[in-house]
C-alpha cells in the first residue's frame, strides 16, 4: 500500500491489496484510538483523525498489513424492489444489442456490493453491473432525474436517493428509501453491503 499524508490529520491510502469497502471495514474494525472518518473511494481510502498524534497508530497499522479476507459488509443482502419503466431502457437495449428483458433479466439477476457512497447523501456505487450492460454516462445528463430512479453507468448502478442532475442511464425505479436523518445509520446502503434489485 501507498500512504500519503493529507494534512495533519489524515492520510490517502492508495495501491489497496483488496476492494477499498474491505480495506474500509478491516481497518475499522481495529478501532484505532481518535479515527474520525474511514471513507472508501472508487481506488483508495481516506483515513481522518482528531489529533495528529493519532496518525502514527493507523500508519502502523497500515504498514503492517490489513487481514480484508472476510471483511466484505456480511450480513443480509438488502433487496430492492424495482419497477422496470425507466426512459432509457429501450436505449439501452438498443444499445447494448439486447432485448428490454434480457436487459431487466441480466440487472436483476446479479449480485451487487457498494463500493463506496458519494455524490449525493446515500447515493452507493453497486459493483456487479453484468459486462453486458457495461455503458458510458449519457452523452446529455438530465437537468432533474427523480429520486428512487434505478441507474447504471461504466461499471456501476445506483438509486438516486434524492431528486437531482445526472448523467446515467435510467432503468426503472423503486420506493425504496435510501437516506433517511432520522434513522441511525442513516444510509440504508453503505460500503461493503450486499444489494439486490428484483423486478416487480
Amino acid at each position: 500500500m501507498r500512504i500519503l499524508p493529507m494534512g495533519p490529520t489524515a492520510v490517502l491510502v492508495e495501491e489497496l491489496p483488496a476492494p477499498p469497502a474491505s480495506v474500509a471495514t478491516a481497518l475499522a474494525e481495529r478501532r484505532l484510538p481518535g479515527v474520525v472518518d474511514i471513507v472508501p473511494a472508487a481506488s483508495t481510502v481516506l483515513v481522518t483523525v482528531d489529533r495528529t498524534g493519532a496518525l502514527e497508530a493507523v500508519v502502523a497499522a497500515l504498514e503492517g498489513g490489513i487481514d480484508a479476507a472476510g471483511s466484505e459488509g456480511g450480513g443480509a443482502v438488502v433487496e430492492i424492489p424495482v419497477v422496470y419503466d425507466g426512459d432509457d431502457l429501450d436505449d439501452v437495449a438498443a444499445l447494448t444489442g439486447l432485448t428490454v428483458d434480457a436487459v431487466i433479466r441480466l440487472h436483476a439477476g446479479a449480485s451487487y456490493r457498494v463500493a463506496f457512497c458519494g455524490f449525493a447523501p446515500g447515493f452507493a456505487y453497486l459493483e456487479g453491473v453484468p459486462t453486458e450492460l457495461h455503458l458510458p454516462r449519457r452523452a446529455t445528463p438530465r437537468t432533474r432525474v427523480p429520486a428512487g430512479s434505478v441507474a447504471i453507468a461504466a461499471t456501476y448502478s445506483a438509486v438516486y436517493p434524492t431528486s437531482s442532475p445526472g448523467g446515467w442511464h435510467l432503468l426503472g425505479r423503486t420506493d425504496t428509501v435510501l437516506f433517511d436523518v432520522d434513522i441511525d445509520p442513516p444510509a440504508l446502503l453503505r460500503p461493503g453491503v450486499g444489494a439486490r434489485f428484483v423486478a416487480t
